[in-house]
């Protein structure tokens, strides 16, 4: 079986945007317009292809990121028979909301480019930011689509000056509307001059025609700005434009493309996806700006064995190479594995290698999805995005290889869990059901954690958001038939300390026969973040959120004792000093202690560890830390007061307020444990009309007088 497109006709990108932007009904219009369905489904009926879970359909929201193959052929260059002008598509749908934030991570871990959709009347919201943020972090090359022109207060030169002024001074305008709200009726494309109008029922027809006369002055004013942008990416072309010559049509083309490839320059485009006005130049954009596996630098990852860095190139012919990004439980086939492929083939029955736990794997299947319906395939190849069936043990950010050529790529990073849950199941029968249930859900979502609270034995689940949970245990409902009774949310409290102190534990225990002896020394202090150009010192094993430092001289304490000193530390550290909660951001240097011949054993010295750390906690002025949600509530003015007043009761410290189309936004930020339930108030303060998200941004130490009840609480 041989490729049936080439590498640099392939697009890897994703959808991304705030909630209710409509990034699922430009994704939508996607599919429809590459043929690769019948039938527009709409969000508002619940009937979308890539929202497929009853959850998604239910709420009109999208929980998980949906991977769509199709296939498109540039406006204007339709010729049914000649499939050698096809592109192919990897389209990802991601969720807007918050709470699965996660899923946009993983996402752009294995996109190449990005549609970042916005709303013509609210523009930039604060989803958009993170999500930017995040393709920022990855290095994904961005096209810009302000959707929603055809609703009341949608303003495309606003939206615009929003993307401007919070995401990047890179943006330009490639596009303007024709018309705006009610009279919204196609785009003007400054590079080409040609107006755009969409007629058919689905606005399938592209019609291109001339410049109305209202709009050709705004319209040559924008195009030398954009063409002013262009030739500066290019030092040839710069000559030539300042002598008066401007490059051809294509030249600009070029130059774009490697400015957008190279982040440097994000083309902004505009429409109404559920109008049917303007997707087609966007994926016409995507064709022509957006890079191809051939034009990113090569997947870069390290040997397991040695460590040293290895690249690999985006080819057929090199060693195969991908990366999982997302666990999927399907009720037809068993566990799905995404993945993406970076280098090399596979093929389905062959053995792959996991280079991150050094186990081997049978591929039994091989997927290419179409949201939730699924084509086999024989084989994939480099750049292609697919699911395999069989894998037991790879789960998220593992790296898939060829044994004889081993690499490790980097890791996908999650954010922490903000809120915990209890749950426990209605009836024994649902007792085992519920761990099955709760274990693949977790493999699923990196972000939802599970743990045993070891006083009362009860089951604790962890997640991103209110909405996270509730999702989750609704779907262990409807997939698993497990009903749970579930807890009030509660806070992911940390601890840490704000001093330094030193401190010694010393463990003797004399029985008949054999006894016990382990004796260490420590000192504890914050930890401090480290300087990226100093390398980790070897007697140092650093993590997110501890640090162990082996000072040990001379042997008075055996080497074979230093890990279980270690692990005492950090099982003191998991259990809390204040009120239970796990302890973060500190430092431990193990600096002396003794052992004797006989009596030393790991389990001694594990346990002198621990006292030490809790002696040593307690003279470091231990405290509690919790987190503070950077919250934006949009509400009409008259509600202002009301609003701002109900904040700052709740310890928020509010930090700026604007415009936001017809209403008022306002930046708080707040701490959790302040704002469950405030969806609901904020609806019944402003009659309905008020919206809100929140999202973490950082923990800080609690007030002393709630610090008090909380300890008090956890007695």
């Amino acid at each position: 079986m041989n490729r049936d497109y080439p590498l640099e006709r392939v697009r890897n990108f994703g959808i991304i945007a705030h909630i209710d932007a409509g990034k699922t009904t430009t994704s939508e219009r996607v599919l429809f317009y590459t043929g690769s369905q019948h039938k527009i489904g709409e969000v508002h009926e619940g009937e979308t292809t890539t929202d497929w879970m009853e959850q998604e359909r239910e709420r009109g929201i999208t929980i998980t990121a949906a991977a769509i193959t199709c296939f498109w052929t540039k406006t204007g260059e339709k010729d049914k028979k000649d499939t050698s002008k096809k592109f192919r598509f990897n389209v990802i749908d991601t969720p807007g909301h918050i709470d699965f934030t996660a899923e946009v991570k993983r996402s752009m871990r294995v996109l190449d480019g990005a549609i970042v959709v916005f709303d013509g009347v609210s523009g930039v919201e604060p989803q958009s930011e993170t999500n930017w943020r995040y393709a920022d972090e990855a290095d994904v090359p961005r096209v810009c689509f302000i959707n929603k022109l055809d609703r009341t207060g949608a303003s495309f030169e606003r939206s615009y000056a929003s993307i401007l002024d919070r995401l990047s001074a890179k943006a330009i305008r490639m596009q303007i509307p024709i018309g705006e709200e009610g009279a919204h009726e196609g785009v003007v494309d400054l590079l080409t001059m040609k107006a755009y109008t969409f007629s058919g029922n689905m606005g399938q027809d592209v019609v291109e025609g001339e410049i109305p006369a209202a709009l050709l002055a705004d319209a040559t004013k924008y195009r030398a700005e954009l063409i002013e942008r262009i030739v500066e990416q290019d030092d040839a072309a710069m000559g030539a434009y300042l002598e008066g010559k401007e490059p051809g049509l294509e030249e600009l083309k070029k130059i774009l493309r490697k400015a957008v490839i190279g982040n440097d320059i994000f083309p902004v485009y505009c429409g109404s996806a559920l109008k049917n006005k303007g997707v087609q130049l966007v994926l016409d954009a995507v064709v022509d700006y957006l890079p191809s596996p051939l034009d990113l630098p090569p997947a870069t990852g390290k040997n397991p064995k040695t460590g040293e860095p290895i690249e690999r190139h985006a080819s057929d012919d090199e060693p195969f190479c991908g990366l999982a990004f997302k666990l999927q439980t399907d009720p037809f086939v068993g566990a799905l594995t995404f993945f993406r492929v970076y280098s090399g083939t596979l093929s389905a029955g062959s053995y792959v290698y996991n280079s991150t736990t050094g186990s081997k794997e049978r591929v039994g299947r091989i997927v290419r999805l179409q949201a939730n319906k699924r084509e086999e395939v024989e084989k994939v190849f480099t750049g292609e995005i697919a699911a395999a069936v069989g894998l037991k043990d790879t789960k998220t950010s593992h790296t898939l290889c060829d044994e004889a050529n081993p690499i490790v790529l980097e890791e996908i990073k999650f954010p922490e869990p903000v809120v915990s849950l209890r749950i426990e199941p209605k009836t024994k029968a649902d007792q085992e059901k519920m761990g099955v249930a709760l274990r693949k859900l977790a493999d699923e979502d990196p972000t939802f954690r599970i743990k045993t609270d070891e006083e009362t034995g009860e089951t604790i689940i962890s997640g991103m958001g209110e909405l996270h949970l509730e999702i989750l245990v609704d779907r262990m409902k409807r997939e698993f038939n497990v009903v749970a009774d579930v807890g009030k949310p509660q806070v992911a409290y940390r601890e840490t300390i704000l001093g330094s102190s030193e401190a010694e534990g010393k463990y003797i225990k004399q029985t008949g026969g054999r006894g016990q002896y382990g004796h260490v020394k420590i000192r504890m202090k914050k930890m401090e973040p480290l300087d990226p150009e100093k390398k980790i010192a070897k007697n140092i094993t650093r993590e997110d959120h501890f640090e162990f430092i082996n000072n040990i001289k001379g042997g008075v304490v055996p080497q074979e004792y230093i890990p279980a000193v270690e692990k005492g530390v950090r099982e003191a550290m998991s259990r809390g000093f204040l009120a239970g909660f796990p302890m973060v951001d500190i430092s431990v240097d193990l600096y002396d202690g003794s052992y004797h011949d006989v009596d030393s054993s790991e389990i001694a010295f594990k346990i002198a560890a621990s006292m030490a750390f809790q002696e040593a906690a307690g003279k470091a002025k231990a405290v509690i830390l919790e987190p503070i949600m950077r919250v934006e509530v949009i509400v009409p003015e008259q509600f202002m007061g009301d609003i701002t007043g109900s904040l700052s009761g709740k310890r928020g410290q509010i930090e700026g307020m604007e415009d936001r189309g017809m209403n008022k936004a306002v930046n708080a930020k707040v701490p959790l444990s302040e704002m469950f339930g405030y969806t609901t108030t904020l609806r019944s303060m402003t009659e309905g009309r008020g919206s809100m998200t929140m999202e973490f941004d950082h923990y800080d130490v609690v007030p002393n007088n709630i610090a008090t009840e909380i300890i008090a609480s956890r007695k």
